[in-house]
């Protein structure tokens, strides 16, 4: 191995180990600042649910005072009655499992493993954006402007489950991919294994040996597990698999092709789905195993009948009690002061406000003519974001004239985190949703960055187009320590925190 080749290796760890290392002290540094539950949103809830989950095996209910026995330390204020969820275990599982190691006394233990979630999120878009790029250039720029992004970050340091649902989205895409790459070469080779002299095959192979469709079904499981807008991720790559499959069987010239893919695209459910489904039965094993869960018994009473009387008591009941947790998440039409439809996320027109603490001249220490403020945004960088939204249409548009399986895997990220959301305008949503969007809005970006610094045939066409690129991500870097100090809670004068508040729906 040559001096050249040594330093394209040590480069191809150094330049993304460099990129974890950054994001994990942005989501680590001070985490326990601001010393209290994000009421406005669900913290209150998922921290302590999650702690009663790791003591009593499920969601526990809390005196009136709970909030502040708890954050005063006393952890075990908690009662023995059920408190009612709509979200399911798993993410609160993980919550809890920081607060086993660390302790429940401050924000280090019940948000550690969400910072850890939300570091782990940077490194598999870079392995991502890797494979499709095909450079560790490209990769290193995709995990550098999420680990250094607002959004991303701010939801790395609150107790929230978004980070945790975007880890495992993200885990199944990486999974895809692999299983692209390798799929679509040998059913080429196969194909063209089997051609009677100049006739093709009427049929393809039949793949079962997929194991990392089988992966991506465990982490969509978990995705599920965690919010059930998991469940949209699950269809959406299901239907990319089978699509791509049909395409790839097409340009191979298996002759019955359409019906080639349905036949695969049966084998491929069987491989897929189950899997998903006892990943997400799995994440309730502590509520099925207890006898204090919420309608933990509500089938013993009134057991079902006909053809469902076979099923067990237990998952009668858990049926039962997802029924009344879907009725009540699709009841959530509240106004509140942060709301922000689907429709309006890509336009930015209001980030969520997670916490805000303010201090007058004297208190703790403060300087300030106006005071002094402690913030948590979940603002992105909003150069990164209004190019993310133009780089998404100009992949579709490049999709459309070059069919490139590369960006329908992105595109296809897109639909299945953000579309959904469209069909339900009456519903109470926020922008920081948007976190799930924003690894596939970067590599859509990642995209745009790469096809503008190799642009052109001349010399110094690729050079302005480096150079160009090279500005773009100063200013993004630039804006990302202007805007850091608040979304990390540091305590800076009020005058500084307006100064962020570039539009009046921004406040």
């Amino acid at each position: 191995m040559n001096r050249d080749d040594r330093a394209r290796r040590l480069y191809a760890w150094l330049g993304p180990a460099l990129v974890v290392l950054l994001a994990a002290a942005l989501r680590l540094w001070n985490l326990a600042t601001a010393h209290d539950l994000m009421n406005q949103f669900d913290e209150t809830y998922y921290v302590k649910d999650g702690w009663t989950l790791t003591q009593l095996g499920y969601e526990g209910s809390w005196p009136e005072d709970g909030n502040a026995r708890f954050l005063s330390g006393d952890a075990g204020a908690f009662l023995s009655d059920p408190a009612f969820v709509i979200h399911p275990p798993l993410g609160k599982w993980i919550i809890g499992l920081g607060m086993i190691v660390l302790g429940p006394e401050n924000g280090w233990g019940w948000r550690v493993t969400t910072a850890l979630l939300g570091t782990a999120a940077v490194l598999l878009l870079m392995l991502i954006a890797r494979r499709l790029t095909r450079s560790t250039t490209f990769a290193v720029v995709a995990g550098l402007l999420m680990a250094v992004d607002g959004l991303a970050i701010s939801m790395s340091r609150v107790a929230l489950l978004d980070t945790h649902l975007t880890f495992f989205v993200l885990l199944a895409f990486l999974f895809v991919v692999v299983d692209r790459e390798r799929t679509m070469a040998r059913i080429a080779q196969t194909v063209a294994a089997r051609y009677d002299g100049d006739v093709p095959p009427s049929w393809g192979p039949l793949l079962w040996n997929r194991p990392w469709i089988l992966a991506a079904g465990a982490a969509l499981g978990a995705a599920t597990a965690v919010k059930w807008s998991g469940v949209w991720v699950l269809a959406g790559l299901g239907i990319y698999l089978v699509v791509t499959d049909a395409l790839a069987r097409r340009r191979a010239g298996v002759l019955l092709w359409p019906a080639d893919a349905l036949r695969q695209g049966a084998a491929t459910f069987v491989l897929f789905v189950p899997v998903a489904v006892v990943v997400y039965l799995a994440s309730w094993t502590g509520w099925l195993v207890s006898d204090g869960g919420y309608d933990r018994h509500v089938a013993d009473d009134d057991p079902a009948t006909g053809f469902w009387s076979w099923v067990p008591l237990s998952l009668q009941s858990l049926w039962r009690f997802h029924v009344t947790m879907y009725n009540s998440a699709a009841g959530i039409t509240a106004g509140h002061t942060y709301a922000s439809p689907a429709w309006q996320w890509p336009l930015l027109l209001r980030p969520t406000g997670m916490y805000y603490h303010h201090d007058a001249i004297g208190v703790d220490g403060c300087a300030a003519a106006n005071g002094c403020s402690q913030v948590i945004s979940s603002i992105p960088n909003p150069l990164v974001w209004y190019a993310g939204v133009a780089a998404v249409l100009y992949l579709a548009y490049r999709f459309v004239r070059s069919r490139d399986w590369r960006y329908a895997v992105v595109l296809t990220g897109i639909a299945v985190t953000y579309i959904p959301w469209l069909f339900f305008p009456e519903r109470t949503v926020f922008q920081f949703y948007t976190v799930l969007m924003l690894p596939f809005m970067l590599l859509a970006l990642t995209f745009a960055l790469q096809h503008i610094a190799g642009s052109g045939g001349d010399t110094y066409r690729r050079h302005t187009g480096q150079r160009l690129v090279l500005v773009f991500l100063g200013v993004a870097l630039v804006l990302a320590v202007f805007w850091y100090p608040v979304i990390s809670a540091m305590t800076v004068p009020y005058d500084f925190w307006r100064l962020h508040n570039w539009m009046q729906s921004w406040i």
